[in-house]
């Protein structure tokens, strides 16, 4: 996957397509909200591992906090969705992906912001983020998620 940089010289966002399953859907016939989490669970996954290969250079991040904004209905289609993630913050210890999912047909259908902190698993602390991953994250900074409303 090619990136260019935008007019601000960042890069543009990571994109991630993924495919939807039938039993995504509700009752209501539309894919359920629960699915569309795991929709920008699996991008974010993908996402790391793509930036940072397995071992993710030794950080370990667990979500604190997630948003999701739904803008359209998403129907089930046997096209994959696609999902643009970029970094829209990075803390001391904690970063956020900014991640809008897109309908096959290229339709706006979420906005998600999602807080990974870094967590030291033997002591339960917050690490730092180490040097080597804040220059990933800084080359893969966007703008702000632009949702509608906010507190």
């Amino acid at each position: 996957m090619s990136e260019t940089e935008n007019s601000s010289g960042a890069a543009e966002p990571y994109v991630v397509e993924v495919a939807l399953r039938w039993g995504d859907q509700d009752s209501l016939g539309h894919i359920n909200n629960v699915q569309v989490a795991r929709v920008f669970e699996e991008a974010r996954v993908r996402t790391m591992s793509s930036w940072f290969g397995p071992a993710r250079s030794g950080f370990v991040g667990v979500i604190a906090r997630q948003e999701i904004e739904f803008a359209s209905i998403l129907h089930y289609s046997t096209e994959p969705v696609r999902v643009r993630i970029a970094v829209t913050r990075i803390g001391t210890s904690s970063f956020d992906f900014g991640c809008t999912l897109y309908t096959p047909d290229g339709t706006v259908a979420a906005l998600c912001e999602t807080t990974l902190a870094g967590l030291d698993l033997t002591t339960g602390a917050k690490p730092a983020i180490p040097d080597s991953v804040r220059a990933v994250l800084e080359a893969r900074s966007g703008d702000p998620v632009p949702f509608r409303r906010r507190r």
